[in-house]
């Protein structure tokens, strides 16, 4: 993954990474890699999110993979489907892992303007990862979010909300997905060529 040329840009869910969160193991990991920093991580207002990550795109040179968790999933969906073509030409693709399904009947109230998601096409190559047994989204929402955003589905078993709670600090392993979109970004790529 050692690309000079592409940015990533780590978009993390509600309450933020903490310092042992893969995100932000990854943020270190990753060369020109930076974070959208949202204001306010308690009680998430969905334009605030949606513009804070306008920004830090805006704010990058060049071409950026988006690495959204959970809310930051939901959120870049929302971006996605907003955004002007300039910026959303800029994205190469995006990596959204355990998104929060902030339509089921469980969701906490504080995430609930984030509803209804966005159900459009991503523009841009994408690969989501869930898991069978995600208290924040159930494995057949994970695989009917990926097929509507056009994202490549995976569905782990046992993984929980792919979090530090759920045994996923480094999370290591998860780069295997990371690679994968960078293939699918390369075909991409090749295919405009």
């Amino acid at each position: 993954m050692r690309n000079e040329r592409i940015r990533y840009l780590i978009v993390p869910g509600w309450h933020g990474s903490d310092d042992s969160h893969w995100q932000s193991h990854w943020q270190r990991a990753l060369p020109n890699a930076t974070r959208v920093e949202q204001a306010d991580w308690i009680t998430p207002q969905r334009a605030d999110w949606v513009a804070a990550l306008d920004r830090e795109i805006r704010r990058e040179p060049g071409r950026v993979v988006l690495i959204a968790h959970s809310l930051g999933c939901v959120t870049v969906a929302h971006w996605a489907a907003r955004a002007d073509r300039r910026l959303l030409a800029q994205v190469a693709g995006a990596l959204l892992v355990a998104p929060a399904d902030v339509e089921r009947d469980s969701c906490n109230e504080a995430l609930r303007n984030f509803a209804p998601i966005s159900l459009q096409s991503l523009p841009f190559p994408s690969v989501l990862v869930g898991s069978d047994n995600d208290h924040a989204c159930s494995p057949q929402r994970a695989m009917l979010l990926g097929r509507l955003w056009g994202a490549e589905t995976v569905i782990l078993p046992g993984a929980g909300h792919i979090n530090v709670k759920s045994g996923h600090g480094a999370w290591e392993a998860g780069f295997r997905h990371l690679f994968r979109l960078q293939y699918l970004i390369d075909q991409q790529s090749l295919r405009r060529a």
